[in-house]
């Protein structure tokens, strides 16, 4: 389909960050910072996770359980010291069988299904009898008990599995394991995939201090030095105002409206359909709402033989959405250190990121250096999160 240009050129208007605006995000994000570490309303959450830095030179075998947005993955990961790691061996499967065989995040499913599930691919990595420290990271937003325990406040990412929220999921996960006959595998820690990132980050890095998920959905955490506190700050749920209509079409429809305002605006899960909802309101219809995915927004940039209008509109979408994460990431920088008088290492993980052409560039320019790609640093991150653990006991 033809998109007339003063049409396109409007569009282009609606989904352009001014300066003035982004400044404005900067502002408000840094200000939503302080309300939710004071206890005042924010769209922030602000989690703590009950964990600092660790040091680089942990050391063991530990397992790793990455619970993200679509898939799981168990690793059986080694940390070696001097900030180095070797993954054993690891295993992955979709939390949704494309052959429509199960689907575990439905609201059909049920909470003892889904943790069983996690249970089987533990099974299938582990030896029976032996006994592993593992950590888990739990991709949603939870109210943190200590390191671990962590209960979960409500699902993102359209998740709908029912009898999880409000429950304890590493509870869950030890009852699992006990049916499936794993009472050696003991889940000793519980954190959000931003955190994992960042402490995989910081097992290297001792200058890592900001880290986020930038995939099939968005979130961000930080180093908070003078509490020596890593902060889970839930930043999906950031209200980057004002929205467009393509935006809040796309919330009323979704199955929680009024949250998650900014994961909406930025995440994988949710590109593909803001330019499926501008194209059918162009009249050029391209399916069921979810049907056009981020994979295929990436596809139409890396073809140059894709309708222009159609790569036009994947760009501006993609673009706006990594300014909108570089807007954040410098109100984080605002917050923990107002004069940069040091430097900071900003660690990223996440396909959006990865794979997206244009889009690491775009986020690096709006930001004013390049973060770092921490590929699959979650589930690493679990297993430093089980070292730090260890260490406590």
């Amino acid at each position: 389909m033809h998109i007339p240009a003063d049409t396109l050129e409007r569009i282009e208007r609606e989904l352009t960050l001014t300066p003035a605006r982004e400044e404005a995000i900067v502002a408000d994000f840094r200000a939503a910072m302080a309300a939710g570490l004071a206890g005042e309303p924010s769209t922030l959450r602000m989690l703590p996770s009950h964990l600092g830095k660790p040091c680089g030179d942990e050391r063991g075998l530990f397992l790793a359980l990455d619970f993200g947005g679509s898939n799981v993955r168990v690793q059986l990961v080694e940390l070696c010291g001097g900030g180095r790691w070797l993954v054993r061996r690891q295993t992955a499967a979709p939390l949704k069988d494309p052959a429509g065989a199960y689907d575990h995040t439905s609201a059909a499913a049920t909470g003892e299904q889904l943790f069983d599930f996690l249970a089987a691919q533990i099974a299938s990595l582990v030896d029976g009898g032996a006994d592993y420290l593992l950590g888990h990271t739990f991709s949603f937003p939870c109210r943190q008990l200590d390191l671990g325990h962590a209960v979960l406040l409500g699902w993102t990412k359209e998740i709908k599995t029912a009898g999880v929220e409000g429950r304890e999921v590493n509870a869950l996960l030890a009852a699992a394991l006990a049916r499936r006959g794993l009472a050696g595998v003991r889940p000793v820690a519980v954190i959000n995939d931003t955190v994992g990132t960042l402490l995989a980050a910081a097992y290297r890095d001792p200058a890592a201090d900001i880290a986020a998920i930038c995939g099939t959905g968005h979130n961000t955490c930080y180093y908070d030095a003078a509490r020596d506190l890593v902060i889970n700050m839930e930043s999906g749920n950031f209200a980057a105002r004002p929205f467009t209509r393509w935006d809040d079409a796309l919330d009323a429809a979704s199955e929680h409206p009024g949250t998650q305002r900014l994961e909406k605006m930025v995440a994988g899960r949710y590109l593909g359909e803001l330019v499926r909802l501008i194209l059918a309101g162009l009249g050029d219809p391209v399916g069921q709402p979810y049907s056009l995915t981020t994979a295929d927004l990436a596809d139409w940039l890396a073809n140059p033989g894709q309708a222009p209008s159609r790569r036009r509109l994947a760009a501006l979408v993609a673009g706006r959405s990594a300014r909108l994460v570089a807007a954040t990431f410098r109100g984080v920088l605002a917050h923990i250190d107002p004069g940069r008088k040091t430097g900071h290492t900003i660690a990223v993980d996440g396909s959006l990121y990865e794979k997206m052409p244009g889009y690491a560039g775009a986020l690096a320019a709006a930001l004013g250096q390049a973060p770092v790609l921490v590929k699959d640093g979650s589930g690493v991150g679990a297993a430093v999160a089980a070292a730090l653990a260890a260490s406590r006991r």
